[in-house]
């Protein structure tokens, strides 16, 4: 059978990094596999989900170059999940409970007082027809809870091995709500089946779902899948992730960072793997790499300023085709190759381009910290047309003239021709320059 994958978000907030990390092992997973990657909408819980969410999601994975074979929204599937759940309460494996929140919630908190794991009693199940039609007479809907097989539970892990549940300690769990809206527990696990997903990579906060859902894909007679559970991602400093707080948005870092997909991407496919973050160019390069065996089960940390460092080393890698139309939305149209390459080796940010292209084609006020020698190296400049050589033959006869040499010869040029005391070599900025705004900068003039 033919790998299939999915990454099924919730559309409830902002994508976070640790969110993009489990969507791109799994699309690294499937391109590995010459499987297919679904891309699901579990957006069942409708008063947080919203449109814009969903459309931030489809977005963040473009951006990124995380195409979708297949698509499916949760919010179609109704009727199907009805289907199901029909089916599972005719087999009376799917039961009604009437208790209210408050009443599960000092269920709970005695079995915690008591040092015992707080587990369903299965009250439900000893309801009489007459008890639950007093119930509901008095206005009690039922939730619908899944009866588990007191049995053990196993799998091997493709992260973290060999993994036993035994069913007696696991809680039956709630499918169905009040309302009659289905939960992610059965959901997830419906459109599993229906879709043909064979392997469900996601992260380890789900290990306990799994145990659960393995006998809800036995009961739905669905193949079950093979299973990975990443460790989750988090801060530099250790902390949990969350859409809800914009933690690390994918957004963010795209619109207010200036942060390349393939840097993204780059230092993502590696974090909690045994191989060492390099930039990468193409996606094609990661799946060549990936392994999901390489996995840890250590907790990576996602640190903003690694990513930062990588996205200037690929930005220095980068030819000017892949940055074209980056540099037309700021503005620099008329910037081409030969400006990329000049500035590029000086870039965290594609944005800080505008501020070479600034230097090199618009007024800057001069640094003319030392006139008379200005005054010279100006009248040893050399004559148009300029190229990649005219630097050094200009700095070779103002030496030669002056007998200035090192830092005394050239900050004070480049102060006066760039209004900075660092940047990309001058070899490359001065034909950009040019002459005439050369010789007026030397001359202590805007230009």
């Amino acid at each position: 059978m033919s790998v299939a994958v999915r990454f099924a978000p919730s559309p409830t907030g902002l994508l976070h990094v640790g969110n993009v990390r489990l969507a791109l092992v799994n699309w690294l997973f499937a391109r590995k596999a010459g499987g297919s990657f679904l891309l699901r909408l579990d957006d069942t819980d409708e008063e947080r989900s919203k449109p814009e969410y969903a459309e931030g999601i489809e977005r963040d994975l473009t951006w990124l170059g995380l195409t979708w074979d297949r698509f499916a929204r949760e919010s179609d599937r109704y009727g199907r999940y009805d289907e199901v759940a029909a089916a599972l309460k005719a087999s009376g494996r799917l039961y009604p409970c009437y208790e209210t929140p408050e009443e599960l919630n000092l269920k709970r908190a005695s079995l915690v007082s008591q040092g015992r794991p707080p587990i369903y009693d299965r009250a439900a199940l000893r309801l009489s027809d007459a008890d639950r039609a007093r119930l509901e007479s008095e206005g009690r809907k039922p939730h619908w809870r899944f009866k588990l097989e007191h049995t053990p539970v196993e799998w091997t892990d493709l992260v973290r091995g060999p993994v036993h549940f035994e069913g007696a300690a696991l809680s039956d769990p709630v499918l169905i709500r009040e309302d009659g809206r289905p939960l992610y527990t059965l959901t997830s696990v419906v459109d599993d089946a229906d879709l043909a997903i064979t392997h469900v990579i996601r992260g380890e906060d789900h290990v306990a779902n799994t145990a659960v859902q393995i006998q809800i894909f036995e009961a739905v007679g669905g193949a079950v899948p093979v299973f990975a559970h990443l460790p989750l991602l988090t801060d530099a400093a250790g902390q949990g992730l969350s859409k809800r707080l914009g933690s690390l948005s994918v957004a963010s870092l795209r619109e207010e960072e200036g942060i390349e997909p393939m840097a993204l991407a780059s230092l993502l496919a590696k974090l909690g793997t045994s191989d060492a973050i390099e930039p990468r160019l193409t996606l094609d390069e990661l799946v060549a790499e990936f392994d999901i065996a390489k996995v840890s089960r250590a907790t990576p940390k996602f640190d903003p300023e690694e990513l930062l460092r990588l996205n200037a080393r690929i930005l220095h890698l980068l030819p000017f085709e892949r940055v074209a139309g980056e540099l037309a939305a700021l503005g620099l149209a008329d910037a081409d190759a030969v400006f990329w390459e000049a500035v590029r080796p000086n870039l965290s940010r594609v944005a800080e381009a505008r501020d070479w292209w600034a230097v090199t084609h618009a007024p800057v006020a001069p640094a003319a910290d030392d006139p008379a020698f200005l005054a010279e190296a100006a009248a040893l400049l050399p004559e148009e047309p300029w190229d990649l050589s005219t630097w050094g033959t200009w700095t070779g006869a103002v030496k030669a003239k002056t007998g200035r040499k090192g830092k005394d010869l050239f900050l004070p040029l480049r102060r006066a021709l760039t209004g900075r005391d660092h940047g990309p070599e001058l070899k490359n900025l001065l034909p950009l320059i040019g002459r005439t705004r050369a010789q007026k900068r030397l001359a202590g003039e805007t230009a």
